[in-house]
């Protein structure tokens, strides 16, 4: 059986014998034109609203638009094509509260650290149980643990994600050779990683929050073959108490409107993990314990076993890889920004330059700044 085919004048009359003519070429410069003219009245719109608003109030009146046209076709792809790079730190930035979530979380299994620096303990408790702040709130029954790797100086876990398929993982874990300070750069330096890790495409800060200090990133990295590569974009902050001699990373997945989504890859929308570092006895001397708690959804269509395994299995290797980029770091004097002093300085400034004012209220504030990053 052949395919059937329209005449020779009805596909003329559709096509149009010399590409303009015809009935497709008209609708599709219709829709050009009409487009267009929705693109430029909501540049105009724009415009209108840059001269009678402050810069704070008017990201804030584009930020609601942007949720509330997020995801729609058509003519929201449009406007928000013109509106690009409207971002709402008041609703995306990573408050106090996340980082002192996982603070807490570290203390309540900080009794675990004297098992990797015990000799001859071959093995702990595989579930532990701890309770993390605001669950209780939203009266879901958390999961146990369960235990995946146990080794001396490694341990990691695994639960369900309650309605999904997937898993959250926690790792507990102890180095002796390289410095927490050390350690804590070279997972915050882009430029550096984008050398020590050869799964990296493509990693870059696309904004920063001058109150918390936050930043959004753009990361693509590759994935086994035949899968496409992944992308993700997050926003991240640090924070580093000396006093309590402690040091934390949270980061969680967001969209920002300067990213669009590449047909090259695929977005990774659910992603979080939390890194907490507790020094032995400083940040600059070697030794610390450290705990990371991780989870994404990286949008395979593979069996849940398949993702927990490579899940499992990647994740001690990339902690491996960070930790021999740190020795090289360290041993070869790669320049490495220092970010705990970099911050230390830029916060003492800003508290000298910054003074309130009206729009720096309407901005909103978390509170004092501390030695926080993205």
């Amino acid at each position: 059986m052949f395919p059937w085919r329209p005449p020779a004048a009805l596909a003329a009359w559709l096509g149009g014998a010399g590409g303009r003519g015809g009935l497709l070429g008209l609708l599709g410069r219709q829709c050009r034109f009409v487009t267009g003219l929705r693109v430029r009245r909501a540049q105009q719109i724009a415009q209108l609203y840059g001269r009678l608003y402050s810069e704070s109030a008017r990201r804030v009146l584009l930020g609601r638009l942007w949720r509330r046209l997020r995801g729609r076709p058509g003519q929201a792809s449009a406007l928000m094509s013109a509106l690009a790079g409207v971002f709402v730190w008041d609703d995306e930035r990573i408050q106090e509260a996340e980082l002192r979530r996982s603070i807490d979380e570290m203390k309540q299994l900080e009794a675990m650290s004297s098992v990797f620096q015990s000799p001859g303990v071959g093995h702990h408790p595989s579930e532990p149980k701890p309770q993390v702040e605001g669950n209780e709130e939203s009266g879901a029954k958390e999961q146990p643990w369960e235990m995946v790797v146990d080794k001396k100086q490694f341990k990691l876990w695994r639960r369900p994600i309650a309605g999904s398929h997937l898993y959250q993982y926690r790792v507990f874990g102890t180095y002796t050779d390289v410095t927490p300070r050390q350690f804590f750069n070279v997972q915050l330096d882009t430029e550096y990683r984008k050398k020590w890790d050869a799964l990296v495409i493509k990693l870059d800060v696309i904004e920063r929050d001058v109150i918390s200090g936050s930043e959004v990133l753009h990361w693509v990295t590759h994935f086994p073959y035949p899968m496409y590569s992944r992308d993700y974009v997050y926003v991240r902050r640090y924070s580093v108490d000396q006093e309590n001699n402690v040091m934390v990373l949270v980061s969680r997945a967001v969209e920002h409107p300067s990213v669009p989504e590449s047909p090259e890859f695929v977005r990774v929308r659910s992603y979080e993990s939390q890194m907490v570092i507790r020094p032995h006895k400083s940040f600059d001397e070697n030794g610390f314990d450290y705990l990371l708690t991780y989870s994404d959804n990286p949008q395979t269509v593979f069996p849940r076993y398949c993702v927990s395994w490579m899940v499992s299995s990647g994740m001690p290797d990339f902690l491996e890889k960070l930790h021999t980029a740190t020795l090289k770091a360290k041993n070869m004097e790669i320049k490495v920004k220092d970010y705990i002093s970099a911050k230390s300085l830029e916060m003492g400034s800003e508290a000298k330059t910054n003074s309130p004012s009206s729009e720096r209220k309407n901005e909103g504030s978390c509170g004092p700044a501390r030695i926080e990053y993205a």
